[in-house]
């Protein structure tokens, strides 16, 4: 009973939300609101300057932006600030010299205590900034609370276009080589009038964005995504390695898969075989690329939001204990095709 009591507060939240939503869809001032705050994004303030989000806050300045950056890691900072960009103490600073903030940051927890922490950005509940944007794989339940959190605050100057703050759950997709271009994709939850307003400087770091709906929905879409790609991978590393063992090359095989029903991204684009394909991680020993350790994380959020909602995911459990073991087995910075050399015991192509 409890945990039948516990899904059917999840669908309600969650249908809370898309009521709301669809609601604020009608208004008249859609429309204005998010041509006229489009016009208002002169300072954007950027949390988490690690792979990813030292070339997001790149990308921003080179299209434009005045930007102030803030991170734990003063080495980091330090290479913004010798190029001339404001850097701050505190991501409560940040957001006090800033219309609008991105976070980008490794786990829940980290994005949680940004905002709600002693010198987080939600600190007072009046704020300056009237979007903010968490770009952070996290789970759809604590893209929800904060989205909630955001609502209950208030603006320290009312706009035309915004009476009240918003958030976007906005994580991408393309790693570090897409971070580095301006060609992710993002994936948005929130109001559409917010992501409307946001599009530009969405497609200043990247170039392709989906609305998926209201709160955590880009979350959701995100750990979907990953699960996916993480079962894919191993599909594709399962089908080589036995074609290997039955004495079927791995480029013959794949060309096979390629051409036939089996194709997909982790044959066609990032072929976990060494030796099959240029220009990937299976290429250069793993190295670079999406870290085991990451598609591990992710995999613990699909797992876990899997059963809050109560559906059985078993692949998903079993990608979960192969990821995992492969971390505690030392492999945790290498990519996460390293599945194929590592569990399965795949041989390069030669």
């Amino acid at each position: 009973m409890a945990i039948f009591y516990r899904v059917r507060s999840l669908n309600y939240v969650s249908k809370c939300f898309s009521s709301i939503n669809a609601l604020y869809l009608q208004s008249p001032i859609r429309r204005f609101y998010s041509e006229q705050a489009t016009s208002h994004f002169e300072s954007v303030g950027f949390v988490g300057l690690g792979n990813m989000g030292s070339r997001m806050a790149n990308n921003l300045i080179k299209a434009g932006y005045r930007v102030a950056v803030h991170d734990i890691n003063c080495n980091a900072m330090k290479k913004f600030s010798d190029m001339g960009v404001a850097t701050k103490e505190t991501p409560l600073e940040v957001a006090e010299a800033s219309d609008v903030v991105i976070t980008m940051l490794p786990s829940s927890s980290h994005v949680y205590d940004v905002y709600t922490g002693p010198n987080g950005l939600l600190r007072g509940g009046e704020l300056r900034p009237w979007l903010l944007i968490d770009s952070s794989t996290i789970d759809p339940q604590t893209s929800r609370k904060l989205s909630l959190a955001v609502s209950n605050c208030t603006l320290k100057e009312k706009r035309d276009y915004a009476r009240k703050p918003a958030m976007l759950d906005a994580p991408v997709s393309g790693g570090v080589l897409a971070a580095e271009a301006g060609t992710l994709t993002f994936m948005v939850g929130g109001s559409e009038e917010a992501y409307l307003a946001a599009k530009s400087l969405f497609l200043s770091m990247g170039k392709n964005t989906v609305f998926c709906g209201g709160p955590g929905n880009g979350s959701a879409a995100k750990i979907c995504n990953n699960l996916a790609m993480a079962i894919s991978m191993l599909g594709v590393s399962e089908s080589l390695a036995l074609g290997q063992s039955l004495g079927i090359s791995a480029s013959t095989l794949t060309r096979v898969l390629n051409s036939s029903s089996g194709r997909c991204w982790s044959s066609d684009s990032y072929n976990p075989v060494p030796g099959v394909m240029e220009g990937v991680p299976s290429s250069r020993n793993y190295d670079g690329g999406f870290a085991s350790k990451l598609m591990a994380k992710d995999l613990n959020l699909g797992a876990t939001s899997a059963k809050e909602v109560g559906l059985k995911c078993p692949l998903t459990s079993q990608a979960q204990e192969i990821y995992t073991e492969l971390c505690e087995d030392g492999h945790e910075t290498e990519d996460f095709s390293c599945v194929f050399r590592h569990h399965y015991s795949g041989k390069n192509e030669t």
